[in-house]
């Protein structure tokens, strides 16, 4: 499980592991917390008080400090994020497939000068990709059923731990999503915290 970094506004900065969250405690870093204890860690013992350290760690923690991390305006394009961007939906054809059923089709082709940016790629299946081969869309007789855009902080934090993310912590990057994400429609499972399609 990892944690939700926040910078001191409430905006999502990246994932942690419990390690780098326990060194941003020790350092005194972490300004205010949200969610569930997660974690629970022992340290050693007070040689004087014979008391035990615990650090107990939340799912969603806001640091302060000279090492935050600027908001991704324009985020990594993996096929794995596009993939979950899209649904594990063609894009062309409407329907849903596994992720080794699916590739990156650029709109407007490379061979045309299309660039691979999140705004000129969405999911395809196989046979559409090859259907459309590198034909712009006007002239493949192919259609979009939704526009690709690209995914703000919040966003992209879902897509990349779509698999592992915390109900809490879905619940508040979800409050960032923009007007644009298709996520906006899925909901959690409650007993995994996974995003699902509803």
């Amino acid at each position: 499980m990892y944690i939700l970094r926040l910078n001191t506004a409430g905006q999502p900065v990246e994932w942690l592991t419990w390690q780098e969250t326990v060194c941003l405690y020790s350092r005194e870093l972490v300004h205010w917390s949200l969610g569930d204890i997660i974690y629970r860690i022992h340290g050693g013992y007070n040689r004087w008080h014979g008391d035990r350290t615990i650090i107990e760690l939340p799912s969603i923690v806001a640091c302060g400090g000279k090492r935050l991390f600027p908001c991704r305006s324009n985020p990594t394009l993996s096929n794995y994020s596009l993939f979950e961007r899209d649904n594990h939906q063609c894009l062309y054809c409407g329907r849903f497939f596994k992720t080794r059923e699916l590739t990156r089709d650029h709109i407007v082709p490379k061979s045309k000068g299309g660039v691979d940016d999140w705004m000129n790629v969405v999911a395809a299946c196989r046979r559409c990709n090859q259907f459309k081969g590198d034909k712009l869309l006007e002239n493949s007789g192919m259609s979009l059923i939704a526009l690709p855009y690209r995914p703000n902080a919040a966003e992209y934090l879902a897509l990349v731990n779509s698999q592992r993310i915390l109900p809490d912590q879905a619940d508040y990057l979800r409050t960032q999503f923009s007007k644009n994400c298709r996520w906006k429609s899925r909901n959690r499972n409650t007993s995994s915290g996974i995003l699902q399609p509803i």
